[in-house]
């Protein structure tokens, strides 16, 4: 037993720390019998964050069985990679499963059997074209991406759940399998029932994903209701 208000485990989740979305958002899918446990690292240098293993090594105290990692960096030429390797060396470091929500967003898309991908980000027309190259690279043709054009990493927290609709909305339109989201402070969570019934195709939505691929890497099976069709598999 982890403790008595999480008898079944206790998750590590890290995050940016301007990022005022990825602690609420997870909070919504917590099964019963698991509680998070939140550090911040701050942005920046060659590996994406000169203090995640610090900050890491502080969260190990109250003793994870994984650590969530609130992150996508999509948003730079060879970004999934840097986070990728950065997350390998954490996870030598701390000694339990370190997963990330840029690779955790093509899992969930290899879990739908998805190819052809539709993509919302909260960047603009210059910055997407990496978010494609990035998703192009693992595996997936982009048939459609639109960003909501947020002016500044603080405001993407603030941006309008009718706005994030209509950015839906719009590149639905196209002849994708699935619709992926990048930018873990980009509010959606609340929403993914909501399009996927509207827009009739799974929704990718990373900080779901990311903390769908780590309720699975520690065992847990739970199926989430109210979160959409990720939550099933």
């Amino acid at each position: 037993m982890a403790d008595t208000l999480a008898p079944r485990a206790i998750i590590g989740v890290m995050t940016p720390a301007m990022n005022t979305i990825v602690q609420p958002e997870l909070e919504l899918l917590r099964p019963g019998g698991v509680t998070n446990q939140m550090q911040r690292f701050r942005l920046g240098g060659d590996v994406v964050s000169d203090d995640l293993i610090e900050e890491a090594l502080k969260l190990m105290d109250c003793n994870p069985a994984a650590l969530c990692i609130g992150l996508t960096t999509d948003a730079g030429p060879g970004g999934v990679g840097r986070l990728a390797r950065r997350c390998a060396e954490l996870e030598d470091a701390v000694g339990v499963p370190v997963l990330n929500a840029s690779a955790a967003d093509h899992a969930a898309l290899r879990a739908f059997g998805a190819k052809r991908v539709a993509v919302v980000t909260p960047f603009n027309a210059e910055i997407d074209q990496h978010v494609k190259a990035n998703t192009e690279e693992a595996g997936f043709e982009v048939v459609a991406i639109e960003g909501t054009c947020a002016p500044s990493l603080p405001e993407i927290c603030e941006t309008s759940l009718d706005d994030i609709r209509a950015v839906f909305a719009r590149v639905a339109n196209s002849d994708c399998d699935a619709i992926l989201q990048v930018g873990t402070a980009l509010p959606v969570v609340s929403l993914i029932e909501e399009l996927e019934a509207e827009h009739g195709k799974p929704i990718v939505a990373c900080n779901a994903a990311v903390y769908w691929q780590t309720l699975r890497a520690i065992g847990l099976s739970d199926e989430v209701n109210g979160f959409g069709r990720l939550f099933t598999l």
